[in-house]
């Protein structure tokens, strides 16, 4: 490992009580916990997501309501997914790094009515905008790697300017944590932290958060097995969290978790980071 300064800053992950706590080794209780939450458009708008038992999107107004119980149950965190409406959805995701778009003004009104009191986890990805509901742009059938890190970038930008307090990244493209990184501290956002789907396997568990977020009848037959990993390769994930941690990761998550809890342990015995399990 050759991580060094700017583009690694140990002292991000020391920045709110919420995170210190958050991140705290040696221990397991609420302040572990992480709650994803899906937010769609309009008022007094619940949701049922059918794949998803007792899980729903929420509008804004009943999102903070939702927020409000997780901070009276010791929640540290929320990661928020947006559901996007079919007509903003389009070949280069437009809507990802539109100022105005759902998951900001959520992101605003959470810190409106919040402040520090939970962090926000705002995920970096396009398949919720793009028309193909791939993470990445698509040209002639392939998913584009550089063109795509570029609009990941924007969208982190337009995210951390929200308020967000973690980019997550979970799309897979190679040095995008790099490019985000180098874009957010040129724009003085030096104290917003990286959490980044470093290990990501190409799986069938993701169905369910696909129906959540709208972008399975977009992705419809197609897969992602072009950027997700293969289980079948048994050390690739090592160099993934070796070249993310270099480019500037602050923490690493591995997706998904149940299955790989030995990947788990060694990228936690190899690597001096923080470790996310998502499932």
């Amino acid at each position: 490992m050759s991580r060094s300064f700017p583009q690694t800053r140990l002292r991000r992950n020391r920045t709110d009580s919420w995170l210190r706590e958050l991140l705290k080794e040696h221990y397991l209780t609420v302040n572990d916990l992480v709650l994803p939450l899906f937010v769609q458009e309009g008022e007094k708008q619940k949701t049922a997501i059918k794949a998803l038992p007792d899980i729903h999107r929420l509008s804004i107004d009943l999102l903070l309501a939702e927020i409000k119980l997780a901070i009276k149950y010791g929640i540290k965190a929320i990661a928020l997914f947006p559901v996007i409406e079919e007509k903003f959805k389009t070949i280069d995701a437009r809507e990802a790094y539109n100022h105005n778009n759902l998951i900001c003004r959520a992101i605003k009104a959470i810190k409106a009515e919040y402040q520090d009191q939970i962090g926000i986890i705002a995920d970096v990805a396009l398949d919720p905008y793009n028309q193909l509901g791939h993470d990445g742009l698509v040209e002639n059938g392939k998913v584009l790697n550089d063109k795509t890190i570029k609009i990941l970038a924007k969208q982190a930008l337009t995210l951390a300017t929200a308020g967000a307090d973690i980019i997550a990244p979970s799309d897979m493209m190679d040095g995008r944590i790099g490019h985000i990184r180098t874009e957010l501290d040129k724009a003085n956002f030096t104290e917003v932290k990286i959490l980044s789907y470093a290990v990501k396997f190409s799986s069938n568990f993701y169905g369910p958060f696909r129906d959540a977020v709208g972008s399975s009848e977009n992705l419809n037959s197609a897969n992602k097995d072009s950027y997700q990993m293969s289980f079948a390769n048994s050390s690739e994930y090592l160099a993934e969290v070796e070249l993310d941690v270099n480019e500037g990761a602050d923490m690493i998550m591995v997706k998904p978790a149940i299955s790989y809890l030995d990947v788990m342990q060694k990228v936690k015995e190899k690597f001096s980071i923080p470790v996310f399990a998502y499932m």
